[in-house]
């Protein structure tokens, strides 16, 4: 499976999104385990239980639920892979990208890699979240109290706001006058900010994956027969595959390389001392 690997994002992204017919930009966006679940809806129509299967998972607990219904998957179909379920939910980038590398060779074995061309990833989604359970109660809402839930729940946010300035002003009680000003010019604050978080997080994020791929590419390298019975390689993975931050690893490492030299020093002396012995 190693070859899985190397497919790289926009590959998978590309993939994803003609397949079941959405428009993912970032592999993270597939944490929830929602997408996972339908690939194997796709392949194995009728083991899904879809109804179970929450698209609109936005929080770690509705995301583990996810991939409680994909294990049972994985289960009834004896699939021997392990979920990460841990890393996957925090939406790390590199941990869900692996496991959608993974799922799409997995998907290519079977059959020879021929989707079902009668499959509508639209209309099962939406009928997926239709059984879901609670939504017909959600649907059935009196629109007057959802609206004044609404009305409710935007008075609080922007109360918060007055806390936040310090003000003390309860500025949910009007949106004109200089109390609403005010609450849009920091709202127009706030949305700055964390637009030039999102650029910050975007850019941390490209340079931590940048790093990533190289120390992954070293990996590789280590792993070459003709290689990897050598000291110096040996001390590479004892720094790669380090537990925690300790100094020991650097510590071992050196004292390979420092072996490593002393043989091979060793190994020259012998053999300038056979050449220069009698024949």
């Amino acid at each position: 499976m190693d070859g899985a690997y190397f497919v790289g994002r926009n590959e998978i992204l590309a993939w994803i999104n003609a397949t079941l017919q959405l428009n993912l930009t970032r592999v993270e966006e597939a944490a929830s385990g929602a997408i996972q679940c339908q690939m194997m809806d796709m392949i194995h129509r009728g083991v899904v239980p879809m109804h179970k299967v929450n698209f609109d998972a936005k929080t770690e607990y509705d995301m583990i639920q996810n991939y409680k219904v994909l294990q049972e998957v994985f289960t009834k179909l004896n699939i021997n892979k392990h979920i990460e379920v841990n890393k996957l939910v925090k939406g790390r980038p590199l941990d869900n990208l692996e496991f959608l590398q993974w799922l799409k060779r997995y998907c290519e074995s079977v059959n020879g890699g021929i989707m079902n061309e009668n499959y509508n990833p639209v209309e099962r989604r939406c009928k997926g979240m239709k059984d879901r359970k609670g939504i017909s109660s959600v649907q059935s809402l009196n629109p007057a109290r959802v609206h004044r839930s609404s009305k409710s729940m935007e008075a609080s946010h922007f109360t918060t706001l007055g806390l936040l300035n310090g003000s003390g002003t309860k500025l949910g009680k009007t949106s004109t006058g200089s109390d609403g000003a005010s609450a849009a010019r920091q709202i127009h604050a706030l949305s700055e900010q964390i637009a030039e978080l999102k650029v910050s997080m975007d850019q941390l994020e490209k340079e931590r994956d940048f790093y990533f791929a190289k120390l992954r590419d070293i990996e590789v390298l280590c792993q070459t027969p003709e290689l990897e019975n050598l000291m110096v390689v040996a001390a590479i993975r004892r720094i790669l595959y380090a537990a925690d931050d300790r100094d020991s690893a650097i510590v071992e490492a050196q004292e390979l390389v420092s072996k490593s030299i002393t043989l091979a020093e060793n190994n020259t002396v012998c053999s300038a001392d056979n050449e220069d012995g009698p024949e």
